[in-house]
């Protein structure tokens, strides 16, 4: 099969591979009868987490950098921030807040090959952080985490080029399950 013609059906996948990858990551560590707390308004993954039995309820869109009172007004068993932190100036403040005892959260990893992502027209649509992976490790270290597992993997994306070649074999998300000492 041409290159091309191949590197057409891998992307066509996007971004149910990093869908897939994160729902099965969920599910090893979480019943589905425990209750999910998701950082950020409702989205596709919120939908196929209820699909699976999951009882997942989002914040509001609120700026977490500046409200966190959606933080400590839950009761749940787990808290999901998903593509989440690389947009907030204080992720540290926000991880030290969840007051629920497991976390799983996905983040871009910094590329060496390409800037950090920012959107051309909408302002709140801007990587503020791609963390490297150790960062992301001592930063919930810092908040009082203990990171059970993690995962690393790359995402096609629907370009053709140099870069999106690289992304192909180079880590483009990590993926962590964690809970509170």
């Amino acid at each position: 099969m041409p290159f091309f013609t191949e590197f057409k059906m891998y992307a066509k996948h996007f971004p149910h591979k990093r869908y897939r990858i994160t729902q099965e990551f969920v599910a090893k560590h979480l019943d589905s009868s425990e209750t999910i707390l998701d950082l950020g308004v409702d989205n596709p993954l919120s939908q196929r987490l209820r699909d699976m039995g999951y009882s997942v309820t989002n914040t509001q869109g609120e700026d977490l950098d500046f409200n966190r009172k959606g933080l400590s007004d839950h009761s749940t068993h787990a808290v999901t921030a998903f593509e989440i932190l690389e947009h907030l100036l204080n992720p540290f403040s926000v991880l030290n807040e969840i007051q629920a005892p497991k976390l799983f959260l996905s983040v871009p990893l910094r590329l060496w090959f390409a800037p950090a992502y920012r959107h051309k027209t909408d302002p709140r649509d801007r990587h503020f952080h791609e963390f490297e992976a150790w960062q992301m490790r001592w930063l919930l270290e810092k908040t009082g985490w203990s990171i059970i597992d993690e995962v690393q993997f790359t995402n096609p994306t629907r370009k053709l080029g140099i870069r999106p070649l690289l992304r192909l074999f180079t880590p483009r998300y990590l993926l962590i399950y964690a809970q509170k000492l």
